[in-house]
């Protein structure tokens, strides 16, 4: 988690509240989707513990919220997250690893409620995402990026190694030996690039990644929920179990699902050939 020094388009109900919880994350809620800010432009958004505290309180609540049906990620500023506050962590009253046993441990949190999230998660990448930002981002479910953006992992060049689950989903969007490669050399890894390898579903042009992101959580907020629920889990579980396990839980899950109200209503919708309606 490595600090490397380096927008609407239609209405929205701001949220304002009383508590210092706006101060490092803002939360703008655009219908159905919760904007989630990042908000510590003046240090490139990185994480320091009281802001992954808050990160992590929001993103639980959120999690149980049910009139957010999707959730945008993104940071205030210029960049997205350049990670771990590298100065916080040295100033630590305990030794660096106790700082960073600290941070990750309410970090870890923060990803766990990202990859079990009900819901889709999308990243607006709008500037550098470095450290945890790039473990943060790909632990989203997908992820759009301006056009100037980079990505770097930038642990491994201050004698770190990789966490916020990168270990995880790095190989699993890039494959063995590019993960490898990223992070034993860690060069800054440009949109065209991160499109070209499967990090990201899009690039666009700057200062649209909030607008992109907002609408395709938007335009998945629209279909079954319940169904996007087990699909996801579905695919984040099957990398733990075998393929006879696999098949059990598909078929438990297709069975849930056929019994849920978004499953009845989509049988129905397509019986008498029209559009489903969800949520």
């Amino acid at each position: 988690m490595l600090f490397a020094p380096f927008c609407g388009y239609i209405k929205v109900e701001r949220e304002v509240e009383e508590s210092s919880m706006s101060e490092l994350i803002e939360l703008v809620k655009t219908d159905a989707i919760a904007q989630v800010f990042l908000n510590r432009p003046q240090a490139y958004n990185a994480f320091n513990y009281d802001l992954v505290s808050q990160l992590t309180s929001r993103l639980t609540t959120l999690a149980g919220d049910d009139s957010v049906r999707g959730l945008v990620v993104t940071g205030r500023g210029k960049a997205f997250c350049a990670g771990g506050d590298l100065k916080w962590a040295l100033g630590y009253p305990a030794r660096p690893g106790a700082a960073f046993h600290t941070l990750a441990s309410k970090f870890h949190l923060a990803i766990l409620e990202i990859r079990r999230m009900k819901k889709p998660v999308v990243a607006a990448v709008n500037g550098v995402a470095a450290g945890g930002g790039f473990s943060m981002a790909l632990a989203c479910d997908f992820r759009v990026m301006d056009k100037s953006a980079i990505f770097r992992q930038a642990y491994t060049s201050n004698g770190l190694c990789i966490d916020g689950g990168g270990t995880f989903t790095l190989p699993r969007l890039v494959g063995y030996a590019r993960a490898l490669e990223i992070a034993a050399f860690d060069e800054p890894i440009s949109a065209d690039q991160a499109l070209s390898w499967g990090l990201v579903t899009k690039v666009v042009e700057d200062g649209q990644a909030l607008v992109e992101a907002t609408a395709m959580a938007q335009q998945l907020s629209r279909r079954a929920l319940n169904s996007y629920a087990w699909s996801k889990k579905l695919i984040t579980d099957s990398y733990n179990t075998s393929f006879e396990t696999q098949l059990e839980l598909e078929r438990a899950a297709l069975e849930a699902c056929a019994d849920h109200p978004d499953g009845r209503e989509g049988l129905a919708a397509f019986s008498e050939k029209r559009k489903p309606e969800y949520g």
